[in-house]
């Protein structure tokens, strides 16, 4: 007969649905308004503690529900830090794969560059823990779809770090995402649309500032890095600092300049807006400079991707090129605009807003989707999709040529070169499986 799973990660999913009225306990173990029960705070790991990791380390350790027992980096001098800043009860580790392997981990942060981001969303989701990423979700196409199966074979939840579609203010437009998709859902604007996502709508892209350097000579490894395994499933070339740490965006290796950036930011609400969480564009291409360095992430002028329904998301970097967005709404239909500041064309449709009906709810709050096992608002699904968009527009950028996707099969139509993009090798030992 099978014995029911008793282990923690089960108790703490399981343990609000049971009566507690058998057992006369103290209030403190009980938890709830003002307390706290010991049994009941989720263990937190931190995988990456640069800048954003230290602002992951931060939120554990403001949440008195939750626990930091481990931290994890490949510099030995950030990981004393973070580990100091965890006290006592939080264990430093070099290798992610030591740290797992302790089996007490309810919740793991993935706060590295994106080039680990597949193998260490999996190796965790595989360990048993629920997984917090960070955006961009992977540096390929290919490799979402190893987390979308991870996070199924394991029973886990999954939460994407970027919150616009969720409950933020979007930026120029001077509201957050809830207005905007009350319109398109009402078929107010009409059908299709076109989004455009530029700097003049309040999007800036950090062209320039996430562009890689060519030509620079080897320096030392510094004492502390494990370069090595900063590098892990990458290619191996020779170190100097700009590669790594806070300016890695501009390398192809491990991810792809401002798109990798700020991608998932801006294009996850749109692609809530227009209501594609289960599809992707099936054509793009791209307006950049000619030929592309095959290390360094250089500067691209816009961005045009087309959904099987018309569609159209318009990026625009605003620097380099012609400025195509300058003016122009952030949205458009055949019946009406979205400009900045939530400026409406006819002006009446930004008053018709607040009598249409609002989209379906979602969990914004990570606690409880994993304590009640069910979807965070942005998650491995809705995620990976976005993700694509990414990656579609790189691969624009990359090839310079417009290329057809097949939303399906997740690759280029006849086309070999581009889906090398797709799916790309990673330096052994390291692989999918």
């Amino acid at each position: 007969m099978p014995q029911p799973d008793l282990s923690r990660r089960n108790f703490l999913g399981t343990s609000l649905a049971a009566g507690a009225g058998f057992f006369v306990v103290p209030r403190a173990v009980l938890g709830g308004s003002g307390f706290t029960a010991p049994n009941d705070r989720i263990n937190h790991a931190v995988v990456g503690c640069g800048g954003m990791g230290n602002g992951h380390i931060g939120y554990v350790l403001g949440d008195r529900t939750a626990k930091l027992v481990a931290v994890c980096d490949v510099d030995a001098k950030r990981l004393a830090a973070a580990q100091a800043r965890g006290g006592a009860d939080c264990q430093g580790y070099n290798d992610f794969r030591e740290m797992l392997a302790r089996g007490d981990i309810d919740c793991c942060h993935v706060v590295t560059p994106p080039h680990w981001h597949a193998l260490q969303n999996i190796a965790a989701l595989d360990a048993g823990c629920d997984v917090w990423a960070e955006k961009p979700m992977t540096r390929t196409i290919d490799e979402g779809q190893h987390i979308v199966d991870a996070v199924r074979r394991n029973g886990r939840v999954f939460r994407l770090n970027t919150w616009f579609r969720l409950h933020s203010g979007f930026y120029g437009l001077g509201t957050t995402v809830r207005p905007l998709k009350k319109l398109v859902m009402s078929g107010a604007l009409g059908w299709p649309l076109t989004v455009r996502v530029s700097a003049h709508t309040g999007f800036g892209w950090k062209t320039r500032g996430w562009s890689g350097r060519i030509n620079v000579p080897p320096e030392p490894v510094p004492a502390e890095l494990d370069y090595d395994l900063w590098l892990g499933p990458a290619p191996f070339k020779p170190y100097f600092k700009h590669r790594t740490h806070g300016s890695f965006r501009g390398y192809w290796d491990y991810d792809g300049g401002g798109l990798g950036d700020m991608g998932q930011h801006y294009l996850d609400p749109v692609q809530y807006i227009l209501d594609k969480d289960d599809t992707s564009p099936v054509e793009v291409e791209a307006y950049a400079p000619w030929p592309p360095h095959d290390d360094a992430v250089g500067l691209w002028g816009r961005v045009w991707m087309r959904y099987a329904d018309g569609c159209t998301i318009i990026l625009e970097s605003c620097e380099w090129g012609e400025e195509e967005t300058k003016g122009k709404p952030y949205i458009e239909g055949p019946n009406g605009k979205v400009y900045p500041g939530f400026r409406t064309d006819p002006p009446e449709l930004a008053q018709l807003v607040n009598q249409l009906p609002e989209p379906e709810p979602m969990i914004s709050d990570f606690n409880v989707s994993m304590r009640t096992r069910r979807k965070f608002g942005l998650n491995e699904v809705n995620g990976d999709r976005s993700n694509i968009l990414i990656h579609l527009a790189n691969a624009a950028i990359r090839t310079g040529r417009k290329l057809q996707f097949d939303p399906a099969t997740l690759e280029f139509v006849n086309d070999a070169a581009a889906n090398r993009l797709v799916h790309q090798p990673m330096r052994a030992p390291w692989r999918l499986v």
